[in-house]
């Protein structure tokens, strides 16, 4: 099957295509669009099919990372948002969980407050109430109520309703009922509800969870929907899939329906990439390090599972979300990131980024400040003419200015400001990975990092030697691998309930019906999307805590009737899980299972990377020398460093650092007292000295 990936990027629109049947492979980049990313999308496939001679007819399966999600959320533009909830539960966005995101600032923006997904006056209250344990009605939807604030909503111009009732995630009736009353009232509008986007207990994450989706419902669906058609009129009969932050791709339909599915959809698709990388590598404890032009997204693959992040840990622009997610750390640095004097005169490089347009001075579209990009080319790492591989020139020039400029501000000269911007994003994005390592109790130095991105080769053996870690796996082709790892996925649905169940007490039959009946409703959702359930594999879990606790761990759950012993195994499983992550267990306490998932996995065609052939000579690799700037016993330096051409290199015959590694969609920097060998696998496996 013909299978294309593409990928937006901050300042890049990758493309791959793949063909499963003869393992034929070609990359692409385009500048992104900002205004309108679908257009660097189409700009990309049409350019990739036109250079490679692949019919668009041809094309069996797009599958698309979108940053459309994130960005409304991080930028505040979704749409204007109205909310229907039970009365007195109008300002449950408003109070959260009276926690601070600094706990002794007096001055501090609390994200829920200061911007508010749904402003207070498009909140309505209708009679309704529900009471657990199940979902017993207590006082009926007053239906009138619903149409009238239907209505009210529909004259203030809001664009979306979410529907949060109290104890909904138990029995969704109510909430299911007040959607269809809005839909009547209100055809144009995005409706959301609670239970179906987020079916589990915490009113104020379930309700923000919610609000958000119809916050960025009408702008991903509009996208969505542009996208297929303008699919269709360039010649494209492919279907979209859309990567989905669950680590699966979805439908277009279902993410139209539920959008808050793709908020970390690219950086989701590099940690598949970078698991294929580590996997041809035989390594299977990999830190997974993506640098674009904006950001760095940092990702744990532990044994060969992905980090799933917890009810606790994820966090979108400073709101609370419950929706699967893989475990995906994002800082603000970037090839963009702008190097600055603070108001302290201190030296700071990011968060703030010159991104797509107009980039950095090295770009030659009118930036003037000095960022990483230009730091990169003053110190000799990046070359102007095989950058693009010679597509896209670098104004040397340019960033010489610019970074000798904030030399002169910072009382230093132009070399020694840009290592200065070099080091201090080093610093930055180990620190990053620590966040993710050791605070986690996992310990870096027994781990692999993947550096890939635009950037992430540029900078990855540095930030490595900073933490220890023994090796760098770059990628075949490190600046798409999101883009590739787009073609490794499989369609991937979640479904959970809340069960709030004690050991000791537990009602086996119910657990057993209730992944039977979850396990259904995915299987229909497949059928739908045209899988037959034997090609879908069902994984079950469950979120356990001890009584008391506030947040709960992920624990496998095996296939099959819950009896006694898949029970004790739960529970044991439960315990080794807590003694990993917190160092030790409450023998004699009683455990509660607090959810239950299943994850349903399509099975969809992937690509395989071609083996290389053995072979290949340094000497006819080398493509030429340049003077790079080095640290050399604490000294910056101008040293003689090769520069080598990536698909020349001798296969497992290892080289020594400095050099510089070409290829068209990175640079990769290997420092003096760095060894690296190009592996048969495709990847170039780097020892750091560390």
């Amino acid at each position: 099957m013909k299978l294309i990936g593409v990928d937006v990027g901050g300042t890049f629109t990758d493309v791959m295509y793949g063909d499963t049947e003869n393992q034929d492979i070609a990359i692409h980049k385009v500048p992104t669009t900002p205004d309108d990313p679908s257009r660097g999308v189409i700009q990309g496939l049409r350019e990739i099919c036109e250079r490679f001679d692949v019919d668009r007819g041809a094309i069996d399966h797009v599958l698309h990372g979108t940053t459309i999600a994130t960005n409304a959320v991080l930028e505040y533009k979704g749409a204007k948002t109205g909310m229907v909830t039970t009365e007195g539960y109008r300002d449950i966005l408003h109070i959260g969980r009276h926690q601070r995101p600094q706990h002794y600032s007096i001055m501090q923006e609390v994200p829920w407050q200061d911007r508010p997904l749904v402003q207070r006056r498009h909140r309505k209250v209708v009679p309704e109430r529900l009471a657990p344990p199940d979902g017993a009605v207590l006082t009926p939807l007053d239906e009138d109520a619903v149409r009238v604030a239907a209505r009210e909503l529909r004259e203030a111009g809001v664009e979306a309703i979410a529907v949060c009732f109290l104890f909904a995630y138990i029995n969704p009736a109510h909430e299911e009922r007040a959607a269809e009353i809005i839909r009547e009232e209100y055809p144009d509008c995005f409706v959301t509800t609670s239970s179906a986007v987020s079916p589990q207990f915490r009113e104020f994450e379930r309700f923000t969870t919610a609000a958000m989706n119809a916050f960025i419902g009408p702008k991903v669906r509009v996208y969505v929907q542009e996208l297929e058609r303008a699919l269709a009129d360039n010649g494209f009969t492919a279907d979209l899939h859309v990567m989905g932050s669950n680590g699966g791709v979805a439908t277009g339909a279902m993410v139209s329906e539920r959008p808050i599915l793709t908020l970390l959809s690219g950086p989701a698709a590099g940690v598949l990439g970078g698991a294929m990388s580590g996997e041809r590598s035989a390594r299977k404890r990999l830190i997974t390090f993506d640098i674009g032009g904006t950001s760095a997204d940092i990702g744990l693959v532990v044994d060969g599972q992905f980090a799933e992040a917890t009810a606790r840990d994820t966090w979108i622009g400073g709101y609370p979300v419950m929706a699967p997610m893989i475990d995906i750390h994002t800082i603000g640095a970037g090839g963009g990131s702008i190097a600055h004097q603070d108001a302290g005169q201190a030296f700071r490089v990011g968060p703030q980024s010159a991104g797509a347009e107009p980039g950095p001075a090295a770009y030659g579209r009118g930036g003037n400040l000095p960022t990483v990009t230009d730091a990169n080319v003053v110190l000799g790492r990046l070359q102007p003419g095989n950058f693009l591989g010679g597509e896209m020139n670098l104004d040397a020039g340019a960033a010489h200015k610019v970074m000798g400029e904030f030399g002169e501000q910072m009382g230093m000269t132009m070399e020694a400001a840009a290592d200065g911007v070099l080091t201090i994003i080093n610093a930055n994005m180990a620190n990053a990975i620590r966040s993710r390592t050791v605070q986690k109790g996992h310990d870096p130095r027994e781990f692999s990092l993947v550096a890939f991105g635009g950037a992430g080769p540029l900078h990855g053996v540095e930030v490595a030697r900073d933490l220890g870690i023994p090796e760098v796996i770059i990628p075949p082709y490190p600046g798409i691998t999101s883009a590739a790892g787009l073609l490794t996925t499989d369609l991937k649905y979640d479904a959970i309930r809340t069960e709030f169940q004690t050991s000791g007490n537990v009602d086996r039959d119910r657990l057993s019906r209730d992944f039977e009946v979850m396990r259904a409703g995915l299987a229909a959702q497949f059928k739908t999307d045209g899988l037959d359930d034997g090609a879908v594999e069902y994984q079950r879990s469950g979120d356990l805590r001890y009584v008391g606790q506030g947040y709960e761990l992920r624990v496998p759950v095996a296939d099959g009737p819950v009896d006694e012993a898949s029970l004790a195994d739960i529970f044991k499983a439960f315990e080794a899980i807590h003694t990993t992550e917190y160092g030790h267990v409450f023998a004699d306490n009683p455990i509660e299972i607090v959810n239950i998932r299943v994850t349903g996995i399509g099975q969809m065609p992937k690509i395989t990377l071609p083996t290389l052939p053995q072979g290949g000579d340094l000497q006819a690799a080398q493509l030429d020398e340049a003077q790079c700037y080095f640290r050399l016993e604490g000294e910056l330096a101008a040293v003689p460093t090769p520069l080598y051409e990536r698909d020349k290199l001798p296969i497992d015959q290892a080289f020594e650092g400095p050099a510089i590694v070409l290829q068209k969609d990175t640079t990769t920097v290997i420092p003096p007292g760095a060894r690296a060998t190009a592996q048969s696998g495709g990847n170039l496996l780097i020892e750091t000295g560390a």
